[in-house]
């Protein structure tokens, strides 16, 4: 076997807590072991495993052959067709070997020449054993194309454009990113405009916004391409298609390129957690079988998503999911992923009806998918392998234990975990809670509850809190006085004065406590008005609430500036401090009458006062290490909002006397609702 036998030691050097689970991780580790083995002895290994997309599909030869193969069992005879043989289902039979893939290669018009010109449609046809005829598009296809005025369903198309339109990356990757500050971000949306933006704008006009702001990652959603534009990305149809929705695949290239040169990393959000299940221009009863890529019945359904669950257990399902990573590393040069959909692959439940107390036996008995678990480690140990910078994310809300482990440790092998109980707090206490009731202990508990040397991305908002049926936290904080009150040319309301101020110290305490990455959702950093719907049946197909509204944010008059201001100026803190590569805070004060949270980290003093209304004049705060220290961020700045009772400077030095269990104090004037960054001088 390639990996050596996983060690009781090792496990429990992570987490001693796991000792009763120690043979299932054990287990697990083997299995993972025995499909590394295999993949090696029967295809040489992850590297020549993860090319199956230079093997099936459509590739083109040095002489202008085109070779198309399909991975159908079922079928008992089968065709290419399209627009270059006028559809004819005679013409170009298919042959099939033994493992049930079918094979064709079309010579060349003329050396040099396809037979199948660049951009025509393309189908496979096949008949099955039951002698009827069904048609599908490539499941390897790289270009899919929708004209809503015909039909929803896709088109599939031969991409091979000439050698002078092809996309020729000039910058290299940048280097992976110490601390991860990360913006997510949705093509489609990025206009203001009442329409679907393109990767052509996305790269002219966000990319900018993004560099400037201090975000040095980007997690790009719904590039894979969907049927339903309303599904945010989520119901992917053709796997291996950039959304042509958006552009052209070059034009994603340059995109990609564009951010490289910015030095911004790009990670795409992969969906293998689930499938369409569209059957005319998806994967769904693909060679007329229920249980091709998928589990057969209801084991490969999600009765929520209503949508097809992958057999992880194939070797062929694992070979199309280990090469679609590495199609897109290698074709679009994305650094790296951020994994959708983790906590329903890692349960046979798919955590539906289920909550997580963070008992260990939730996440290792019966109820636990080794088959999908497994994937999730090939998966990471490969692209790790092949690519070491390469960055995963998991979206897991269930906190399962050695996540974010190399698989080498009996881990799952992820980078990072996605911090998802910190905005459903956050949510909560605007919801259902009066400022005074506000519990600065548990707010801190929620912050730092993590497991211990594993990576979190923290995060007030993303995506999720921005759909419809929900509100952003500037929405939460300032709702209809937004539409009346946002210009500096009216009365600065206590609602948008506390709004303001509550958005800016909730987002630098997050970032600076939450974790050792951040991740802001397109928008939110400026306190973006409304919603986020799709257009839609239900909405009368409109695109009012599917973009982002930069005018606000671009107009001098209106208060959102301040919001975008500081989110600036926390992340350029943090690229100069390197707080979220830095060890975890210590908090030295968490005070419920007083509102107050106090913290160190990477040598940086953080104060906070929640309080509603009472300001304090010479607050002594602990420190643990003495000198004279400066304020280098103060949310109560003009430029933020703020009142310029607080100002960048000053000198506080510290008296060498024991307070809040650091060894030295100093003494600070903290307005109500604001918030202080000091350094050494």
């Amino acid at each position: 076997m390639s990996d050596s036998p996983l060690q009781a030691k090792t496990v429990l050097d992570a987490d001693p807590w796991l000792e009763p689970n120690v043979p299932a991780i054990i287990h697990r580790h083997d299995v993972f072991r025995n499909w590394k083995s295999a993949i090696e002895t029967t295809e040489g290994g992850y590297d020549a495993f993860s090319k199956g997309y230079l093997k099936f599909g459509l590739n083109v030869g040095p002489n202008g052959e085109v070779t198309y193969r399909e991975w159908a069992p079922n079928a008992k005879e089968a065709s290419l067709i399209g627009d270059f043989n006028s559809w004819n289902r005679v013409t170009h039979p298919m042959t099939k070997d033994s493992f049930g893939v079918w094979e064709i290669t079309i010579p060349p018009v003329s050396p040099g020449v396809c037979a199948i010109p660049h951009d025509s449609k393309i189908k496979i046809s096949m008949i099955i054993p039951s002698g009827e005829r069904i048609e599908r598009l490539p499941a390897w296809i790289r270009r899919v194309t929708q004209d809503l005025s015909v039909s929803p369903t896709y088109d599939a198309r031969f991409w091979n454009p000439p050698e002078e339109e092809r996309y020729k990356f000039k910058n290299p990757r940048p280097p992976q990113p110490k601390s991860a500050r990360i913006y997510e971000a949705h093509v489609g949306i990025s206009t203001s405009e009442y329409r679907v933006g393109t990767y052509k704008e996305f790269t002219a006009n966000t990319l900018p916004r993004i560099k400037d702001l201090g975000y040095n990652t980007i997690q790009l959603m719904a590039v894979m391409e969907h049927a339903y534009y309303a599904s945010f990305g989520y119901q992917v149809t053709s796997f291996f298609a950039a959304s042509s929705r958006y552009g052209t695949p070059e034009e994603l290239k340059e995109l990609v390129d564009t951010a490289h040169g910015m030095g911004i990393t790009v990670l795409l959000d992969i969906v293998h957690s689930h499938a369409s299940k569209n059957v005319l221009d998806g994967l769904n009863m693909f060679d007329g079988s229920d249980h091709l890529y998928f589990h057969e019945g209801s084991k490969g359904r999600h009765e929520l998503w209503d949508s097809r669950l992958f057999n992880y257990g194939n070797h062929e399902v694992l070979r199309f999911l280990l090469s679609n990573l590495r199609f897109w590393v290698e074709e679009y040069e994305f650094d790296g992923f951020r994994f959708d959909g983790v906590t329903s692959m890692m349960y046979k439940h798919h955590g539906i009806g289920t909550g997580f107390s963070g008992g260990y036996h939730e996440y290792f008995g019966d109820a636990a998918d080794i088959e999908a678990i497994i994937y999730l480690m090939l998966a990471n140990d490969a692209m790790h392998s092949l690519y070491p910078s390469c960055i995963t994310i998991a979206e897991d809300v269930s906190g399962m234990p050695l996540l974010c482990k190399p698989v080498s440790q009996g881990g799952i092998g992820f980078d990072y975990r996605l911090s998802m109980a910190i905005p459903d707090m956050w949510i909560k206490l605007l919801k259902h809670k009066r400022d005074d009731e506000w519990d600065m202990s548990n707010i801190v508990h929620t912050l730092t509850n993590r497991r211990y040397r594993e990576k979190s991305i923290a995060y007030a908002e993303s995506h999720d809190q921005a759909l419809v049926g929900d509100k952003t936290l500037a929405f939460w904080l300032m709702d209809k006085e937004m539409y009346t009150n946002m210009s500096d040319l009216t009365e600065y309301t206590p609602i948008i004065a506390r709004g303001i101020a509550l958005h800016k110290m909730i987002r630098l305490l997050v970032h600076s406590l939450g974790g050792e990455g951040y991740l802001n959702f397109e928008g939110n950093e400026f306190g973006h008005p409304e919603w986020l719907d799709f257009p839609r049946e239900g909405n009368g197909n409109s695109f009012h609430y599917a973009r982002r509204q930069w005018n606000v944010v671009d107009d001098p008059l209106l208060r959102y500036k301040y919001l975008n201001e500081f989110d600036k100026a926390m992340n350029h803190l943090e690229d100069k401090y390197g707080w979220l590569a830095a060890d975890p805070a210590y908090v030295s004060l968490k005070h419920e009458g007083d509102k107050m949270i106090v913290y160190e980290r990477a040598g940086l003093l953080f104060i906070f006062n929640f309080h509603a209304t009472n300001s304090f004049t010479d607050y002594r705060v602990g420190i643990q290490e003495p000198g004279e220290y400066t304020v280098v961020l103060s949310s109560d700045e003009k430029r933020f909002g703020g009142f310029d009772n607080v100002l960048p400077g000053g000198q506080y030095f510290t008296t060498p006397m024991e307070w809040n269990g650091r060894k030295n104090w100093l003494q600070v004037y903290i307005p109500s609702r604001s918030c202080i960054v000091l350094a050494k001088k």
